[in-house]
């Protein structure tokens, strides 16, 4: 089949990438020259895990290719799918659609046969009909369906998720679209991937639903490692314990300095106001939001508190993105955690296997450094923010040699307080007795 793909960030690039190693002529376009240049080049915007081999194979094979031209990229194609941002609206917190509808009014003048139009993007309800209404006054005369296809790709592994997914949600009425929608998915559909067939409302839905049950376990247990530390439990074994149930399941049930990235803050965010708008209330989705902003803001405090104070002190950051195997900072907790403590005195260095570019963009007076240990020398605190593998298994002892004072302060419990405190390190974990 012939895709085309209108956007290639994040969601737009991994899944055109994908679907061109399943076999599909796939057309990637989008406004930026300089971005399609770069990827015309073998350049990769982002950093995503293989996704540099994936594309460069598939060009090389001539199965995916990049253009700014529109009308080149829809020529021919028999579904073209929406990937463009939805950030959260300034102030607002609703979802801001004017790069979906904009992309709209462009490619319904491009429309020649009967098409289906894929919205990737992840939207409110109601999205795919205003979608729909925008094509057919622009273009009443052409044959096409409007369908919500929602990703649902973890940043560092969105490949696999791609191609090993839980389920493939579907939202169309129209025959003709299932039918299409079955042979752009051939390969999972063949591998019995549980594909969801449901309403256009009902598929845009299941994504912000998705988002925030997810966002709820994190926060839930993050609760409850702030109740462990007032107790003097474990919150690693509390986790445990009740992962164990398969009605609850392990994922998402560790405790930490609260969630960010491109899609939990934002999707939250607008499910609340999605049920604002329709009367609606969704009390414990709009308590996550509150708790996980004033976590990231408490971990500052935390840090102060285990330094006896940051004034004049260099503090360390290990990890700046949201999560590791990403470059991406959007809604890192470090965004809270750095300027916090440098209001409060301390002079920040830091390190991160990807993230320092984007960092430097977002943060100021920040010194980077290329490794873990050149960072830490002669720091009053070693903070690690986010869990990347580098920081897995340090050298602890040397890690204390190295710090002018032994202050190893974990918000992601990679160490036992034991290992840390045997090694001469001054611990601090998250709801643990340190």
């Amino acid at each position: 089949m012939r895709i085309a793909m209108i956007g290639t960030g994040y969601v737009g690039l991994v899944s055109g990438a994908c679907f061109s190693d399943f076999g599909h002529d796939v057309v990637c376009v989008d406004k930026d020259a300089g971005k399609i240049a770069r990827l015309n080049n073998g350049e990769i915007p982002i950093f995503e895990p293989g996704l540099d081999d994936l594309v460069a194979r598939n060009t090389r094979e001539k199965r995916l290719t990049f253009t700014t031209s529109l009308p080149d990229a829809m020529k021919g194609a028999d579904a073209v799918f929406i990937a463009v941002g939805t950030p959260t609206r300034r102030g607002e917190g609703h979802a801001d659609l004017s790069y979906v509808y904009a992309a709209v009014e462009e490619l319904a003048a491009e429309i020649s046969g009967y098409t289906v139009i894929v919205n990737k993007s992840t939207v409110p309800v109601g999205t795919g009909d205003e979608v729909e209404a925008i094509i057919r006054r622009v273009r009443p005369d052409v044959d096409f369906s409007v369908v919500s296809n929602p990703e649902f790709l973890r940043e560092g592994a969105a490949i696999d998720d791609f191609k090993r997914p839980d389920r493939i949600v579907i939202g169309t009425d129209d025959e003709r679209a299932m039918e299409v929608m079955r042979e752009v998915y051939r390969p999972l559909y063949l591998n019995k991937t549980p594909m969801v067939f449901t309403s256009r409302r009902s598929s845009e839905l299941i994504k912000y639903a998705a988002n925030a049950f997810l966002a709820v376990k994190i926060s839930f247990i993050n609760e409850m490692a702030d109740l462990c530390e007032a107790v003097d439990a474990n919150v690693q074994d509390v986790a445990w314990g009740i992962g164990l149930d398969k009605r609850i399941g392990s994922k998402f049930l560790h405790a930490g300095p609260g969630y960010g990235g491109s899609c939990f803050p934002k999707d939250t965010l607008a499910l609340v106001k999605t049920a604002e708008q329709y009367n609606s209330p969704v009390a414990i989705v709009e308590s996550i939001v509150a708790f996980n902003a004033k976590r990231k803001h408490a971990m500052s405090g935390r840090i102060i508190a285990a330094c006896g104070g940051v004034s004049g002190k260099t503090i360390a950051i290990l990890g700046l993105t949201f999560k590791p195997d990403t470059d991406d900072m959007r809604d890192s907790p470090s965004l809270d955690i750095i300027p916090a403590l440098q209001d409060a005195g301390a002079n920040i260095v830091a390190y991160d296997p990807q993230g320092e570019e984007e960092a430097k963009k977002l943060l100021n007076n920040v010194t980077y450094f290329q490794d873990t240990y050149s960072c830490i020398e002669g720091a009053d605190a070693a903070v690690i923010v986010t869990e990347w593998n580098q920081f897995r298994a340090l050298d602890l002892k040397r890690v204390c040699e190295l710090l002018a004072t032994p202050n190893l302060i974990d918000l992601r419990n990679i160490y036992s307080p034991q290992i840390a405190q045997d090694a001469g390190l001054k611990y601090t974990g998250i709801g643990i007795k340190n």
